[in-house]
This record gives structure tokens, C-alpha cells and sequence, in this order.
């Protein structure tokens, strides 16, 4: 039988734990086990937790007080992961969320179906609070629009020169804890949840990634998250919102990228997987580094360190002030892309030789790179 596991680390959630509590209780698919881990806890979030006990049976409540240097939200959920593991077997699933998330009813029963249609890893979109989003000021919502834009543009460009048939397009880009479901047996081949103070819920699909896992972002799995501006984990979403509110950041998300890298880091990915053996000339990587690139266990492995050694991938940051730019590189080569792709007369390029704009060679502008 196929055991449904939940892990969600806590800190100091006594207003927020019995909302996400009752809507456990209402999944149309029911949970065998809820892992709660309560980390640090100084309200009564423990007491709000045992009066759920006669609608949530399956609760594991544990209470743990982690020491300075070590706590933080990446290692309480990288504990309560381990801890669900080990109730769930080799075919079980594993679901992590965040202890202010609110799931709809079939949350639980969408993240199944897509398992049961091949995925080894299913990533849901987090989605604030309508009442919380009206308290932020306009501009930062503006901003996060704008980024989220930018983000697909880019990700719809990855689909089209790299399509993933694990992750067919459409889908979103989120990779966040509040809403990320594992197959037991993928997550232990991976190792695990890393050991990271913040950020760990991407860190732990890029685990996964880099062992070949199927990794579904579904863009109809959600869930409503707080927008509240004093959060529990530092580097969390309510320290970047609180930052956020008073100024602007002066670069963007991480995940954001120059749209012409993306285009180049979409295309290299492409010709990798197709064996291009003047790849590693064009990334500008030594042919022995390649080949022992390529050695490692997995593609998505290799991928990785394909990234690392390649100084023409290397990652460069986007500027807020230059969103506007990005956003209209990208328009432009995701409407080229397209054009491209339905000619009919004409196949699509392969992916050693797709055609790529002037300005997007894989090393012509390195010397520019800061």
C-alpha cells in the first residue's frame, strides 16, 4: 500500500498551524502520517497542535530545541523529512509545506495523479493570501509581477529548445517548500534533503534534479501561503517582502538571468544531451574536463558540472532596472523561436545547429562578462 506522508517544519505558529491544520483534515485523500516538527517553539503552537489530534489522528508531533549555529528552517525541514522518510517505505510519498500554507481539499489528491502519470517529483505554486497581497504596497507587487513574467518568458524559451517530457509546457517555475512532493525511493537515491540553512527547498529539487529525477511543475497543484512581513526562517519570503516594502532590491530574484544567457544555457543543455561533441570547444571547457563531465552517473549530473566548469555559463544577475530590456530580449526570442518551430515547409532545427540570434554565440560576448 502506498503510504502518503507529510513533513512540515514548525516555529512558533500558534496563529497560523490550526488554519493549515483543518485543511489537512478536509483533503479529499486522506494522509497516513503528518509529521510536525516543532523547532525552538516559545508559544503555545504545541497546544493548538494536540487539539487537532481528534481530526488528524495520523499526527507526529515532535518537539525538538535546535542549537545556535544550527537552527534554521533548512535543517527543521531537512529533519522532518528524514523523520517521514523513515515511516514511508520504499514506495512511499513524500509531501513537505510550510506550517502558514493553507492546500485546497484535493491538494493531496492533484499531487497523486501526477505521480501516477509518471513524475518522480511534483513542485505545486505557492500563492499568497489575497487578503495579506492587498496589504503590500502596490510597487512590490508590481515588481514580483514583473520578475514572474520575465521567469516564464524564459522557462516557455527552455521548453521550446529543451523540451522535458516529464515537464511539458505549460507549467510555472516555483520550487518552493510550501507545496514539493517526492517519491520516497528518489529522495533517499538522492541522498536526502541537504543540509542548508536557508533556500533549502531549492536546493533539494536541484538534489533531485541531479539525479535524473522526473520533476513536474504543475501549474494546477496551489497553495495559499501568508504575506506576512515578520517571518520565522531568516532568507525566507517574509524577510524579502519586509526588505522589499521599504526599497527596492537592486537585482533580482536569483532565478532571473540575462534572457540571452537563458537562451545560450537552454541551447548548450539541448546539444548536450544530444552527444554535440564541439560542445565543450564552444563552452570553452577542456576536452578532458568534458570527458569527465560526461562520466558522471546521471545527465543531470554531467549538466551540473558542465555549468561549473563552463566560465561561459556562469551565472550573471539581472538589475531591476534593466527588467524592461530583459523582458522585451525575451519577447523577441520566444516569438523568433516559435516562428521557427512552426514553419511548414521546414523541420525543426537539430539541436547542434538551431539558428541563433546575432548577439547569442556561446562565447562572442564573454569578454563582457563582469
Amino acid at each position: 500500500m502506498l503510504q502518503k506522508l507529510l513533513a512540515i517544519p514548525v516555529k512558533d505558529e500558534e496563529a497560523a498551524i490550526g488554519h493549515a491544520l483543518r485543511a489537512l483534515a478536509r483533503q479529499t485523500v486522506a494522509f497516513d502520517h503528518i509529521v510536525l516538527l516543532l523547532n525552538n517553539c516559545t508559544d503555545g503552537t504545541y497546544q493548538v497542535c494536540e487539539a487537532a489530534r481528534p481530526a488528524l489522528p495520523q499526527l507526529h508531533i515532535l518537539q525538538c530545541t535546535l542549537p545556535p549555529g544550527i537552527a534554521s528552517a533548512g535543517e527543521a525541514r531537512r529533519l522532518a523529512l528524514d523523520h517521514a522518510a523513515a515511516l514511508a517505505g520504499k514506495e512511499g510519498i513524500l509531501l513537505t509545506s510550510d506550517a502558514d500554507a493553507v492546500p485546497a481539499p484535493d491538494w493531496l489528491e492533484k499531487n497523486l495523479r501526477e505521480f501516477a502519470r509518471g513524475a518522480d517529483v511534483v513542485c505545486g505554486a505557492a500563492f499568497i493570501d489575497p487578503a495579506d497581497e492587498a496589504r503590500i504596497r502596490p510597487g512590490l507587487r508590481f515588481d514580483d509581477l514583473r520578475e514572474v513574467f520575465l521567469l516564464q518568458l524564459q522557462d516557455e524559451i527552455r521548453a521550446l529548445l529543451d523540451p522535458d517530457p516529464a515537464d511539458p509546457w505549460p507549467r510555472h517555475q516555483q520550487e518552493s517548500g510550501a507545496s514539493i512532493a517526492i517519491r520516497a525511493a528518489i529522495f533517499a537515491q538522492a541522498g536526502g534533503a541537504p543540509r542548508v540553512p536557508s533556500g533549502e527547498d531549492r536546493a533539494l529539487v536541484e538534489r533531485l534534479r541531479r539525479v535524473d529525477a522526473r520533476i513536474r511543475h504543475a501549474p494546477e497543484i496551489t497553495i495559499r501561503v501568508s504575506g506576512r512581513q515578520v517571518g520565522r526562517a531568516a532568507g525566507g519570503m517574509a524577510e524579502t517582502i519586509s526588505r522589499r516594502i521599504h526599497r527596492q532590491d537592486a537585482l533580482t530574484d536569483e532565478q532571473v538571468e540575462p534572457s540571452v544567457d537563458a537562451y545560450r544555457r537552454a541551447i548548450a543543455k539541448s546539444r548536450l544531451r544530444a552527444g554535440d561533441a564541439s560542445l565543450a570547444a564552444d563552452l570553452l571547457i577542456h576536452p578532458a574536463d568534458m570527458a569527465s563531465a560526461l562520466a558522471k552517473p546521471s545527465f543531470g549530473a554531467a549538466w551540473a558540472e558542465v555549468q561549473r566548469l563552463s566560465p561561459v555559463l556562469q551565472r550573471r544577475r539581472v538589475a531591476y532596472a534593466d527588467l524592461a530590456r530583459e523582458t522585451r530580449q525575451a519577447l523577441a526570442l520566444r516569438d523568433q523561436l516559435h516562428e521557427d518551430l512552426t514553419q511548414p515547409a521546414a523541420r525543426p532545427p537539430s539541436p547542434s545547429c538551431r539558428r541563433r540570434p546575432a548577439s547569442t554565440s556561446f562565447s562572442q560576448d564573454f569578454g563582457a562578462r563582469p
